[in-house]
C-alpha cells in the first residue's frame, strides 16, 4: 500500500471500513444494525458522504444476497432502513438487476457463488462476500461485472462510479 501522505486521508481506508461494517451488520445477532442503519440515514442527507453510503449499501447488499442464515435477509435490512437509505438500497438493487441482465445478453455464462461461499478464511470471506452477490440462479456477479457493465453501457448507479472504485483500490485516481 502507498504511503499516506501527512494531513490526508486514504480513501482505500473508507472501502475496508464499509466491508469491514456491512459485514458485521449483516449477521443475525448483531444488536446494533438498526443504530448503524440510523447513522447511515443521517449521513445520506450529506452530499459528500454519499459515495460512503453507497459503497457501504452495496457491501451490505452484496453479503445478505448470499442467503446464508447468519445474516439477515434482504428484506429484513430493508425495513430497517430510513427513507432515503432506502431509496438508495433501491437504486443499487436497480443497477445489479440492469448488469445481471446485461451479462445475460451477452452470453457469457456467469460463474457459480458455491465456491466462494465455502471459503473458511474471515478475512478472505469479508472481501468476496462483500464484493460479490448471489443471484437466485446460484451464480454470482462481483465488481469486475459492474465495471465492465459501466463501460459498455455507461450507465452507473447516479452519482457513483464503480469504475471509480475500481481505480481507487488499485490505487490509482478515478475521474
Amino acid at each position: 500500500m502507498a504511503a499516506v501522505e501527512p494531513g490526508t486521508v486514504d480513501a482505500t481506508d473508507d472501502l475496508d471500513v464499509c466491508r469491514q461494517v456491512a459485514f458485521r451488520v449483516a449477521r443475525r445477532d448483531h444488536g446494533a444494525t438498526a443504530e448503524v442503519l440510523a447513522v447511515v440515514e443521517e449521513l445520506l442527507a450529506d452530499e459528500a458522504e454519499y459515495e460512503f453510503v453507497v459503497t457501504f449499501l452495496e457491501n451490505l447488499q452484496n453479503v445478505v444476497s448470499h442467503g446464508l442464515d447468519t445474516f439477515r435477509s434482504p428484506d429484513g435490512i430493508r425495513l430497517l432502513l430510513g427513507p432515503r437509505s432506502a431509496v438508495c438500497w433501491d437504486t443499487v438493487t436497480g443497477f445489479w438487476a440492469a448488469v445481471a441482465d446485461w451479462r445475460l445478453r451477452t452470453g457469457v455464462p456467469l460463474e457459480p457463488v458455491a465456491p466462494l461461499l465455502d471459503v473458511e478464511n474471515e478475512q478472505l470471506r469479508t472481501l468476496l462476500w462483500t464484493a460479490n452477490r448471489t443471484l437466485a440462479t446460484g451464480e454470482k456477479l462481483g465488481i469486475a461485472d459492474a465495471v465492465r457493465y459501466e463501460k459498455a453501457v455507461g450507465s452507473p448507479v447516479p452519482g457513483y462510479s464503480h469504475i471509480a472504485v475500481a481505480l481507487r483500490i488499485t490505487g490509482q485516481r478515478g475521474s
